[in-house]
């Protein structure tokens, strides 16, 4: 999936921390059924309290932004995540026995914190391209590696995980979010934004929170 013209450009620019985040073990687990059940539960656990956080990077977007069309796209997917993204892992958790309320008491582990903090920190540190280069990556990749497989079949024990990620409401989060990366990269940047000097940092942005997912589904695997 491209998603845009400028998420191709970050995920090109990341190497190889890209395919060891989309096709890390944990996904290749997901898509085979292969994942053990103990550490999709573990997984599901700290997503939830990562969307917390994730959602408030993402609402931390509405006053970074300079229109009110950026405003209307940030806050359109921090609905996504809180009323769809959210409601999968709480329902999922529930048939296990896991409240919400015991997922948001849940101890975060600290590859949690390295990667959640680091989002808002590019937010409140800097602008609003800085804080889109640190949340394209998780936005941006999870519908690359839904729509990877559920074409490659969906099935199985974790087909409700694929399923959401992979279908069409979650994959036109994608494609909003791909438009106002390109909208906001060209309204700062201009027309040849790889010749701008700050296109470098952006890239440094992305990459390191691509290495940051990395270190989530490790951690996922590691109960």
């Amino acid at each position: 999936m491209t998603y845009g013209t400028t998420f191709p450009l970050w995920r090109a620019a990341a190497g190889e921390h890209w395919p060891a985040y989309a096709d890390h073990a944990f996904v290749r687990g997901l898509a085979d059924g292969s994942l053990p059940r103990t550490a999709f539960l573990h997984y599901l656990v700290q997503d939830y309290l990562f969307l917390v956080h994730f959602s408030r990077a993402w609402a931390l977007g509405v006053t970074k932004a300079g229109t009110v069309a950026e405003m209307r796209l940030c806050a359109a997917t921090v609905n996504a995540l809180i009323n769809d993204e959210t409601t999968l892992h709480v329902e999922l958790c529930a048939r296990e026995g896991i409240s919400e309320a015991e997922l948001y008491a849940a101890e975060e582990r600290p590859e949690n914190i390295a990667y959640t903090r680091y989002v808002l920190d590019a937010g409140h540190s800097g602008d609003f391209l800085d804080l889109l280069a640190a949340l394209a990556p998780c936005v941006l990749g999870y519908g690359e590696i839904g729509a990877r497989l559920l074409a490659g079949g969906g099935g199985g024990p974790y087909c409700e995980w694929i399923a959401m990620y992979g279908g069409q409401e979650y994959q036109d989060v994608c494609r909003s979010v791909g438009e106002l990366l390109d909208g906001a990269v060209a309204r700062r940047l201009g027309a040849s934004p790889t010749e701008s000097p700050r296109w470098e940092s952006l890239c440094k942005g992305f990459t390191t929170a691509t290495r940051l997912e990395v270190g989530f589904w490790d951690m996922g695997l590691t109960p």
